[in-house]
């Protein structure tokens, strides 16, 4: 059943990576509730199997995928052709993060944390760009704030957002007239495995709330929405859009409240 009465992608086929929890898996449900065939995929074993027991199998599909590997990479287009001979959208949404500054971490935690969240971004949508230009499909990323903005002691995750950043403009910008649209979506922090301890703190999460106009954290459904939407032909002349779904915290220019008289 259609999930608010809709059923934007009735048997359209879509590929979502770091679907075994948090954004990715509530986006692959939110495509399943709206007609479509998913591909789930994620390189942990564990968390994929056991998220795959809440989807229907006649919709979904698994791929265990490492979108930091190329091989594993050509691997997971093979899967896609062999098992829906195409593709309508690629929600790229994984990735990794790590906390310190550019003197408090090497060069290899850099490579890590780039090698799936800017270059597996970058590969995937390389990879599968050709079946997107066959259905005129079109392309979902999950960048983040971090991306537009600075954090203090998250150098590289920012970095690599900003490189996720511009590289959806441009690739909006270069196959706009082979008929894909490419877009991403911009979480501020939402309750997701990649901030569960971060909101164990409690003095943070007031923080938060207190920067955040809605006054909540985000939750992966509010980014599946999002995502959706993009993905949906409701933006059909949407492209190049760096979307914040942040609760609306860079509408703020960063200064604290001014004292009431």
């Amino acid at each position: 059943m259609a999930i608010h009465g809709l059923s934007r992608f009735k048997d359209k086929k879509i590929l979502v990576t770091g679907a075994a929890s948090g954004i990715g898996r509530a986006t692959a449900l939110r495509f399943v509730e709206e007609g479509a065939h998913v591909i789930l995929v994620d390189r942990d074993k564990a968390k994929l199997d056991d998220v795959m027991k809440t989807f229907n199998t006649s919709r979904a599909l698994a791929s265990l995928t490492d979108i930091s590997s190329p091989e594993q990479v050509q691997s997971l287009l093979t899967f896609t052709t062999t098992h829906f001979g195409t593709l309508d959208v690629l929600v790229n949404n994984a990735g990794v993060t790590a906390m310190g500054t550019v003197l408090d971490k090497g060069l290899e935690t850099w490579e890590a944390v780039c090698a799936t969240t800017l270059t597996g971004t970058l590969n995937l949508s390389r990879t599968f760009l050709p079946l997107l230009i066959k259905t005129k499909g079109n392309i979902v990323n999950t960048a983040s704030v971090s991306g537009m903005r600075g954090d203090w002691n998250t150098a590289y995750y920012d970095v690599a957002k900003g490189g996720v950043v511009n590289l959806t403009r441009v690739m909006a910008m270069d196959h706009g007239r082979d008929g894909v649209r490419i877009n991403a979506i911009c979480p501020s922090v939402t309750r997701t495995g990649m901030t569960a301890d971060a909101v164990k703190n409690e003095a943070f999460v007031s923080s938060v709330e207190d920067r955040v106009p809605l006054g909540r954290l985000g939750e992966p459904e509010d980014m599946a929405a999002a995502i959706t939407f993009l993905a949906s032909d409701d933006a059909a002349y949407i492209t190049g859009l760096i979307m914040p779904v942040d609760g609306g915290v860079t509408a703020s220019n960063g200064q604290p409240p001014f004292p009431m008289s």
